[in-house]
């Protein structure tokens, strides 16, 4: 029976796709779920299945006593001793369920048995494919558009989905049979049939992602991405680093001709990009964040709060502070100081406050 049990285990994961070990972890919970009926559903219940062995072993775990006070989890010492000899009373033995007493309880409730075991199977390994994509890129089809929301509907292997619409770009049109690139911000093992993953066309990842699968020197850890900030579907501000002073960093992400970063743009549905220098020293990091404007200088007045006071030309102003206070405000999260932006003559002064915008 062993046999013919591993053999229909064999070509049903086959036929699933599901892992051998993921559809043995179903099938033991499913027999574990189904057999602690017959024992007030305690959970002193368990189940060992080895393909490789082919081997299935159903056992309950009894407390060995002098005096039953649970007829379920206690076992008399004089009976314990039949499934193990000089028991004595506290300890913990394990009871081997005859195979008949399995297979009637099984049987019972076979078909509940197997599906459920399968949905277990599926779950498990879901689950585990959506953890290696934590944090990741993955690209995936829409199926539909809900009307009414906007949120779109997308298949992930097996599974749908949901990208809502406040995570998908401004200006951004996604129809039905788009291939789209989303960025999974977090898996969760809820309440429900399958894990839940949070997905995203918005988040800063995804850009992070984008660069390390196009820059050979990020994939390899020549480069690194610092911080990034982002208004998605405008424009991001990202900063990067090299320990190796003969490779410029950001003319490694913006590569021959501005081809990988123009690639970048293109996925990104035209999004703008400044690629600028990572400095340890804040007044220099905060200098280039604030690119393309030139600064003149940037004053530190606080290091405990992060504030400081730029200067830059005053021909320059609008172009630091940007389009409704763009640049000012993506450069200050990129840093994470507040930052006070002020013309060389000192006529006039724009205070962007990190805190209020992060």
């Amino acid at each position: 029976m062993n046999s013919e049990f591993f053999d229909a285990l064999k070509l049903l994961s086959k036929e699933k796709g599901i892992k051998m070990e993921a559809l043995c972890d179903g099938i033991q919970k499913a027999i574990v779920t189904a057999v602690k009926k017959d024992f007030d559903n305690k959970d002193i219940v368990f189940c060992e299945i080895n393909p490789e062995k082919k081997e299935m072993k159903v056992y309950v775990r009894k407390n060995v006593v002098s005096e039953i006070s649970d007829p379920v989890c206690d076992i008399l010492v004089e009976q314990a001793q039949k499934y193990k000899n000089g028991a004595l009373p506290g300890e913990i033995i394990e009871i081997p369920l005859e195979t008949k007493e399995v297979s009637r309880i099984a049987a019972d409730k076979g078909k509940h048995v197997l599906r459920q075991g399968i949905r277990e199977a599926e779950h498990g390994q879901l689950r585990e494919e959506f953890q290696n994509h934590m944090q990741d890129i993955i690209t995936v089809k829409v199926q539909r558009i809900d009307p009414i929301t906007g949120d779109a509907v997308i298949e992930i292997g097996k599974l749908e989905e949901i990208l809502p619409k406040s995570e998908q770009m401004p200006y951004e049109t996604i129809r039905e049979g788009d291939i789209i690139k989303v960025y999974v911000v977090d898996v969760k093992d809820l309440d429900r049939k399958y894990p839940k993953a949070t997905l995203s066309r918005t988040h800063p990842g995804l850009v992070k992602r984008l660069f390390e699968n196009e820059v050979p020197e990020i994939y390899d850890g020549t480069v690194e991405i610092r911080a990034v900030s982002r208004e998605a579907g405008s424009r991001t501000k990202m900063a990067v680093y090299s320990k190796d002073t003969n490779v410029d960093p950001v003319g490694a992400c913006i590569g021959p001709r501005g081809a990988r970063v123009g690639k970048i743009v293109d996925l990104l549905g035209g999004e703008k990009i400044d690629i600028v220098r990572y400095s340890d020293d804040p007044a220099v990091f905060i200098a280039e964040a604030l690119k393309p404007a030139d600064v003149i200088a940037v004053d530190i007045l606080s290091e405990d709060e992060k504030s400081c006071t730029v200067t830059v030309p005053d021909t320059q102003i609008s172009l630091a502070i940007g389009n409704k206070g763009q640049n000012a405000r993506l450069a200050a999260k990129l840093t994470g100081w507040k930052i006070d932006i002020k013309p060389e003559s000192g006529i006039t002064e724009q205070t962007i406050n990190f805190d209020e915008i992060s």
